[in-house]
């Protein structure tokens, strides 16, 4: 893997001067490059670390819960690597000292790749064939990971969200703003770690929590949080996932042939899945339903945001102004 090169130093004296809500106006300036279930993705304006990506993840309680959390991811990578074959980007866990909002804050930093070489940016530069390539590419990566499970079930199975802003083309040509002839993908999403031993999931289901409003964790807890996490293990709901991508990235005219493409994939290299073809009304419907509940999510927190502004409470997360739907 890839050997970075972290400035420790500058990193905790960026945290020390962040303004969670206002990223850019921090002591050191940063800028948001992308938001996740448990974290936040940052670039930090510093041209010496402009190579890496910080994600960061204010939501661990004691040194317990966070020896836990990076041994499974060190375990979750590994994994993906050795044992499935998938590429992944490499990074390594930082411990800040002290806390944030009482809690202890740890990052991974990452090689940051290109803007353009992510997928959720590329499909808007390729032509029709070309993004059936490049999902049928994600098709190929993902049905590694369920091929292991298939085959490790009940023992050791791996979730994985195979949306398309979680892959990164290599090589890419920046000048171009294209792939460089053929390319390989590389993974990124590595901040949830999902992971089963003997049917169990390793990773604290409680950390997807720690950032929602107190008044919705009950609620939350009971209805949506094993469904949401357990989505990330179903072979076809990670598959509708991905093409439902398409709707929020605002480009809905391709859905019919990437569904095109995805049946004639579970046909012919994933049969022995065999999974049920998707439909374009049941993409729809998907999306409609997961862009509602992230809507009203995304509104909730702000309202959480606002009163621990108005109790005079730090507020430890970094929160989107809008995300477009």
């Amino acid at each position: 893997m890839k050997e970075l090169t972290i400035d420790v130093e500058l990193l905790r004296r960026f945290e020390a001067g962040l303004d969670p809500r206002h990223p850019e106006r921090s002591a050191i300036p940063a800028r948001v490059l992308g938001y996740g279930e448990i974290s936040t993705v940052i670039a930090i304006d510093r041209p010496e670390q402009a190579h890496l990506a910080f994600k960061r993840m204010p939501m661990f309680k004691d040194e317990d819960e966070i020896q836990g959390y990076v041994g499974l991811y060190e375990e979750y990578v590994r994994v993906l690597q050795e044992d499935i074959g998938v590429r992944v980007a490499a990074g390594e866990m930082v411990r800040l000292p002290g806390t944030y909002a009482g809690r202890l804050v740890v990052y991974l930093v990452q090689e940051r790749f290109p803007a353009g070489s992510i997928g959720n940016a590329l499909i808007h530069r390729l032509d029709m064939e070309e993004r059936r390539q490049l999902v049928l590419a994600v098709l190929r990566e993902l049905r590694k990971v369920f091929a292991f499970n298939r085959q490790h079930r009940g023992a050791l199975e791996l979730g994985i969200d195979g949306q398309i802003s979680n892959w990164a083309v290599v090589p890419f040509d920046e000048s171009a703003g294209r792939p460089a002839g053929t390319y390989h993908l590389v993974y990124l999403d590595t901040t949830t770690p999902l992971l089963t031993r003997q049917g169990v999931e390793q990773l604290n289901p409680e950390l997807f929590l720690r950032s929602a409003p107190s008044f919705l964790v009950w609620l939350l807890r009971l209805l949506f949080l094993q469904d949401v996490m357990r989505r990330y293990y179903d072979f076809r709901k990670v598959i509708i996932d991905l093409i439902a991508n398409f709707y929020k990235e605002q480009l809905p005219e391709m859905v019919p042939a990437m569904v095109e493409t995805a049946n004639a994939f579970l046909a012919s290299e994933a049969a022995e899945f065999q999974l049920a073809p998707l439909t374009v009304q049941e993409i729809r419907s998907y999306y409609q339903e997961d862009a509602w509940i992230w809507r009203l999510y995304l509104a909730f927190r702000k309202v959480d945001r606002e009163l621990h502004r108005l109790t005079g409470r730090q507020y430890p997360y970094i929160l989107p102004a809008a995300i477009r739907r």
